[in-house]
């Protein structure tokens, strides 16, 4: 199998290009149209977003000439733009997902509902999507994998993102033979549950980002979400609701994933968790019952076994996007997808006292945060992923600050994709779940 880079110019060699399709032009998307332009092989050539400027701008600061930039929202005009060598900027998504040209998707909207109908579309006109939308994947990645394999198209996570990064490492060691005892990340920041736009404002000025973007990686929202998603990919289970968040530098990692029965800090093997002191890089802790290997492992200066830590110290989120863009087109692969099902759940929480009547935010807001559990714990509680809130979910009794919100706390009062995909997922994969065997602390 040739290398991506090599197949690239191959195929730029040919005259072929592979065309993506992107929403979302944020920093996200930005990065990756300006990363792409400078590659060979492949190009971004129409690109949605609300604020067109955003678009336009993306371009013009990647490299491309204004005059090659052509806006509209027009599937003929749009189509002759791309055939003439020229992009798109649109405020339509469904013009991304549906004009012929396009042969990737990607996702960069940041929004669950959003990013779960761009993903349906997408699959319905049996293109390849790649999600920078991991709040949408947890909630209903498992039913947008079986609608892409039953369509003939790939569905997957995204090189770069902190999933992504960690199920190389997994693939790398799995392939390899070691026993894979825990997967994780680091975190940035110390956990701050109480964490909103307002509160991160300050900081979100200094580093020029969202305040709500912020707030959920403050409140451990994101960690959760990334986690869930690793989970679901490897079978991997959260050794404990929310994780242990233990912290720790590389070095000390091999010990403290040792079972507590051998002196170390876990309860189970094959654990997904986080770790405050490493960002912002992604491990695998391996061991191997050879003697040689061991002995090879010690050699190379990888410790005393018998744990021992692969660690990647960066992950460059969307500018990795286009490795999975890469796969999916060329090898038909993805790089992180919902492989084992639904094996966690990242369910909402109160982050402060609400009452009936009031209607939730969305992640990163004021009024909840994301928890890890696993998809049994989720299911017999009836907890409510936290994929599913948006502005349209209404709290039908009082709940307290730190309570799980349940189904059966809400009420929509406006339906959407997300939640119409989620019922197609629980109705379609129930007997699954509830067959799931549950850790033995």
């Amino acid at each position: 199998m040739l290398g991506i880079n090599r197949k690239l110019e191959e195929l730029e060699r040919s005259g072929i290009m592979i065309k993506v399709g992107l929403v979302g032009a944020g920093q996200m998307g930005r990065g990756m149209i300006s990363q792409i332009e400078g590659m060979a092989g492949m190009r971004v050539v129409i690109t949605a977003d609300i604020q067109l400027t955003n678009v336009t701008s993306a371009y013009v600061k990647s490299g491309v000439p204004g005059e090659q930039v052509v806006e509209t929202n027009n599937p003929q005009q749009a189509e002759a733009a791309v055939k003439e060598g020229k992009v798109v900027a649109t405020t339509d998504a469904q013009l991304v997902t549906s004009l012929r040209e396009v042969d990737v998707v990607v996702d960069a909207t940041g929004i669950p509902d959003i990013g779960a109908k761009i993903a349906w579309d997408a699959i319905l006109n049996r293109k390849h999507i790649v999600m920078l939308n991991v709040e949408a994947d947890v909630t209903v990645g498992v039913i947008l994998k079986k609608m892409a394999d039953a369509s003939g198209v790939v569905y997957t996570g995204s090189a770069g993102d902190e999933p992504g990064a960690i199920m190389e490492l997994y693939d790398f060691a799995d392939a390899l033979g070691f026993e894979v005892i825990a997967l994780g990340k680091g975190k940035n920041n110390p956990l701050n549950l109480a964490a909103n736009p307002e509160t991160a404002a300050e900081e979100a000025a200094r580093k020029g980002a969202s305040p709500k973007m912020l707030a959920s990686f403050q409140d451990g929202t994101k960690t959760m979400v990334e986690m869930t998603a690793v989970a679901n990919a490897t079978g991997f289970l959260p050794d404990k609701p929310g994780m242990h968040g233990f912290v720790s530098d590389v070095k000390g990692l091999p010990e403290i994933f040792k079972l507590k029965a051998e002196g170390g800090q876990v309860g189970n093997k094959r654990i997904v968790e986080y770790i405050n002191g490493i960002a912002p890089g992604v491990f695998a802790i391996i061991a191997s019952e050879k003697e040689e290997v061991n002995h090879e492992l010690k050699y190379l200066s990888m410790g005393e076994g018998p744990n021992y830590v692969l660690y990647r110290p960066y992950h460059l989120t969307s500018l990795e996007t286009p490795i999975s863009i890469a796969r999916a087109y060329i090898y038909n692969e993805a790089t992180i997808a919902p492989w084992h099902g639904l094996q966690a759940e990242t369910v909402t929480v109160a982050k402060t006292d609400l009452a009936a009547g009031d209607f939730l935010d969305s992640i990163g807001g004021f009024t909840v945060y994301g928890h890890i559990l696993t998809a049994r714990e989720a299911r017999q509680q009836k907890a409510l992923p936290l994929g599913l809130v948006d502005k349209h979910v209404r709290l039908k009794r009082d709940i307290k600050k730190g309570e799980v919100i349940t189904y059966d706390d809400v009420e929509q009062t406006v339906d959407s994709t997300i939640w119409r995909l989620r019922r197609m997922q629980d109705d379609t994969f129930k007997a699954e779940t509830e067959k799931q065997v549950p850790l033995q602390a």
